[in-house]
């Protein structure tokens, strides 16, 4: 058995590993969406395909890696060299998420033993499909999509398959992205192969392997302990969409929970059945969804790699949003359902332990715009300005604006200014939120007022969730998220509402997207008045919702506290919410 301390080493080392590769990445990739917003990840798995770090990228991205990885080594078993790197995407035969996250995998070799894979999984610019920039929010099935590929050898022992490698950058609206994103993610695999190599000569390859299983154990045992720790019993919660891309219709996300004892069943039965548009769920992608949920409900500490989630079972039935049947296209899934799903389960662990639980974030509602740039060729820009608010949590108030929840913080917003230089638009504004937190104790983050001018004739993809109503939900008595709003204006013409999912060609016009706010946490009215009386001051909450919301009457200024009118507010508030209560 290997001691403690040395597993410590070992994890703490292929951690190591897979950040040395998303360094490489940002420092060698050509597209914005890497080498600014960090929408990639890197991670290491054993010889076995299981996960065993994930410390560089983003949750939903490395979550489900084992499916790609444990698809690859079905395709191929023994057919591996030393050399040999493959990419892989689909959903269905390559345990991808959705298809424009494109898996780089490189097999890694000691002493002629396949010991570990060092892997890149990254979304790619673009990879055809009916809309350029990969989101095609009028797809009824995934040839609409893009490129689907199932595991390919990209590289046979060191030595670029040209021919293959031609067909990739022909699919791409934007081959002078493709063609340097898919060196630098090879090139990141190659660090990544050389650190696990010395990793391994430096423990030796008998202890490595028993550090490999080490580290799987370790995660396993401590998650197991988190899970005993709360009461047994079955706990459910719902989330869902109100249209299915097209129509408007109730579409819930039901998840039951049953704890007993060390081991936890997260069931989607009773999810409603997939749709004709792109917001179903892969499986792997329901998987990383459900981690993503569970680490971070629970401490933190505990490692995320697959042994971690051994006592956890998940049930998705198939030909429902968790678990589509093909051919339902699924590009969207990775923001929706995965939120969606997240939401469900952070609500339904929150009646095990209320003191862990956490407020909904609010849903982004930004398009994409393609157009041909400055320099003549395609670029798309995700409008991540106009980012929706992080829920609250015990003792913290949401983040003011951030990437989507799937993220956790992983993806980077870029600056305006930068924008301005790389596409054809003018930021007019970017300022947070007036009213848009949920209120509670801590209250949610407030989301954005996003303006900018798009400057040229352009494509746009609409895909904005919880415009209708708001599905993110407050906890501990705290209020909902706000709902988000998107209009358009074209140069001369009148304000309109766009479509929630859609795409459509466009003059010059003015977007705005008022973002969704995060859900509160505890009571509005336990909020402290300072922290209420500064709100107002930086503009997140009004002198209306201080009063309305928290209770919190200011002085004729506007410049402090009148305690005394304050208390007496919120002890009328407190009243008239005994009074509501049913008898």
């Amino acid at each position: 058995m290997t001691d403690p301390i040395t597993l410590a080493l070992f994890q703490n080392r292929l951690d190591y590993v897979a950040r040395q590769m998303g360094w490489v990445m940002i420092r060698t990739s050509r597209s914005p969406i890497f080498n600014q917003s960090h929408d990639f990840s890197c991670f290491v798995a054993d010889g076995d395909g299981n996960l065993v770090s994930q410390a560089d990228g983003i949750p939903i991205h490395t979550g489900g890696g084992g499916f790609a990885v444990r698809a690859l080594l079905e395709a191929f078993g023994d057919d591996m060299a030393d050399g040999d790197v493959f990419v892989l995407n689909d959903p269905y035969v390559a345990g991808g998420n959705h298809l424009p996250d494109w898996v780089i995998a490189r097999p890694i070799f000691v002493e002629s033993e396949l010991v570990a894979f060092a892997c890149n999984r990254a979304h790619q610019s673009d990879i055809g499909g009916g809309a350029a920039g990969t989101y095609n929010s009028s797809a009824t099935e995934i040839w609409h999509e893009g490129l689907r590929l199932p595991p390919l050898r990209l590289v046979e022992r060191g030595e670029t398959r040209e021919d293959l490698w031609r067909l990739l950058i022909l699919n791409s609206r934007m081959p002078h992205f493709m063609d340097g994103d898919l060196r630098a993610m090879i090139g990141s695999t190659g660090i990544g192969r050389g650190l696990v190599v010395e990793t391994m000569e430096r423990f030796g390859l008998e202890e490595g392997r028993r550090c490999f299983a080490g580290v799987l154990d370790h995660g396993d045992a401590l998650m197991r302990e988190a899970i005993s720790r709360l009461p047994d019993g079955a706990y459910e919660a719902e989330s869902g969409f109100d249209d299915d891309c097209f129509d408007d219709m109730e579409l819930p996300i039901r998840v039951g929970i049953v704890i007993s004892g060390d081991e936890m069943t997260v069931d989607f039965t009773g999810t409603a059945d997939q749709i004709r548009g792109f917001k179903n769920s892969s499986l792997a992608n329901t998987y990383s969804s459900v981690f993503s949920a569970l680490s971070t409900f629970f401490d933190p500490s505990i490692p995320r790699n697959e042994g971690t989630f051994r006592g956890v079972t998940v049930v998705a039935p198939e030909g429902s949003l968790a678990n589509a049947r093909s051919p339902a296209p699924m590009t969207m899934c990775t923001v929706f359902p995965a939120q969606q799903i997240i939401h469900a389960i952070w609500q339904a662990l929150g009646q095990a332990d209320p003191s862990r639980a956490c407020a909904g974030w609010g849903m982004n509602a930004f398009p994409l715009s393609s157009a041909e740039g400055y320099d003549g060729r395609v670029s798309t820009m995700y409008h991540w300005g106009g980012g929706s608010g992080g829920g609250a949590v015990n003792g913290r108030d949401g983040f003011p604006q951030i990437g989507p929840l799937c993220a956790f913080g992983a993806l980077i917003l870029p600056n305006a200014e930068m924008s301005e230089q790389l596409y054809p638009v003018r930021v007019r504004r970017q300022e947070l939120r007036l009213d848009g937190a949920g209120a509670g104790k801590y209250r949610g983050g407030p989301g954005v007022d996003y303006v900018a001018d798009i400057l040229f004739p352009s494509e746009i993809s609409f895909r904005a969730e919880s415009v209708k109503k708001s599905w993110t939900h407050g906890s501990n008595g705290g209020r909902r998220g706000t709902v988000s709003r998107v209009t358009l204006t074209p140069r001369g013409g009148e304000t309109c509402a766009p479509p929630t999912y859609g795409v459509i060609d466009i003059e010059p016009s003015r977007l705005r997207v008022v973002s969704g706010g995060g859900g509160g946490w505890g009571d509005p009215l336990d909020r402290d008045p300072e922290r209420v009386l500064r709100d107002v001051g930086d503009g997140v909450v009004s002198v209306e919702a201080a009063r309305d919301a928290y209770g919190v009457v200011l002085d004729a200024s506007g410049s402090a506290v009148d305690a005394k009118e304050t208390e007496a507010r919120r002890r009328a508030l407190r009243e008239d919410r005994a009074a509501e209560l049913p008898a």
